[in-house]
């Protein structure tokens, strides 16, 4: 497999307010897990008038914390990358406590698939922005620009926020430093992670700022290793079709040996999402409808021509 230049390793503490640059400053919510890697990072960006992206968990601890860093201070917009439980519950109360609105790119299109066994944190099912955003829509402030990109993948309605002022990208779980992400079908899509990765790729930021764990300094050929990575994964799904295995559940055995099997129900849906995206090129192929595919079908490398 393609390596990853993986980076864990950061200074923080529960409750602490970190200023990482002239208009960024940082919460992380206590809500470690397989999935959430530390916790849940909120960001605040700029100063007196402010705009929180992802304000995470409602929890009483990680709200106190929250309200010690903005004292004194105004919350004019709340941005939300994506849908679940450890980014977006929070968003509602903490935009009604400043008389602001909550910004994302609306409910996801579809139901994912699997339920809690896919992801430790879960979906926010009762998320509803007040402001749907836009593609590259622009978000002025006080003394800070961002633009939102409209990047579906993890899921189909995750959103980025770039700050023009650093060139810098917060990414939520579309990159993250410390971990690939789960791509989970039929809500996820891996020919749009793959896209939208290029896309972010192409932009050359300076540094990215993941809702989980550490920055990613050098953008740009990080986000080559992750769809080197990808890519790589799709090469050993068709070398395990050509074995003889047919299920997913046969392929994230072999291909996720040596990775907690904590960890395989959702390495199962993110291989489900590169199945599919193998038989959308037509290289893997099913008697199962496409649309009808989940992780009981069976799969077989498509005749060549």
């Amino acid at each position: 497999m393609t390596s990853i230049p993986f980076v864990r390793e950061f200074d923080f503490e529960y409750g602490r307010c970190d200023t990482l640059s002239p208009l960024i400053r940082r919460v992380i919510a206590p809500n470690p897990g397989p999935f959430t890697f530390t916790g849940t990072g909120v960001y605040i960006i700029g100063h007196g008038s402010v705009a929180v992206i992802d304000p995470g968990p409602v929890d009483p601890a990680h709200i106190a914390a929250i309200d010690t860093a903005l004292e004194g201070e105004t919350v004019s917009h709340v941005f939300v990358t994506h849908h679940h439980l450890d980014h977006s519950p929070l968003a509602h109360p903490l935009a009604e406590k400043h008389g602001a609105r909550v910004y994302g790119f609306g409910p996801p299109q579809i139901a994912p698939a699997g339920g809690e066994v896919r992801l430790e944190a879960g979906d926010d099912v009762g998320f509803q922005p007040d402001v749907q955003i836009e593609d590259e829509e622009i978000f002025p402030g006080a003394g800070w620009t961002l633009q939102a990109l409209h990047t579906p993948g993890h899921t189909s309605n995750h959103v980025c926020y770039a700050l023009i002022e650093e060139n810098t990208l917060f990414s939520g779980d579309h990159v993250m430093g410390w971990s690939t992400s789960v791509i989970s079908p039929p809500d996820g899509h891996m020919g749009d992670y793959l896209f939208q990765l290029a896309r972010m790729r192409d932009r050359d930021f300076t540094r990215l700022w993941p809702t989980h764990g550490p920055a990613v300094e050098s953008p740009s050929p990080f986000i080559q290793a992750y769809i080197d990575h990808r890519l790589a994964r799709e090469d050993q799904i068709l070398a395990c079709l050509a074995d003889g295995h047919e299920t997913i559940r046969d392929m994230v055995a072999v291909m996720y040996a040596d990775v907690d099997k904590r960890l395989h129900p959702a390495a199962a849906h993110s291989a489900l999402a590169h199945v599919i995206h193998l038989i959308e090129l037509g290289k893997v192929a099913s008697d199962t409808a496409l649309d009808q595919i989940d992780l009981n079908a069976t799969f077989r490398l498509a005749e060549t021509v």
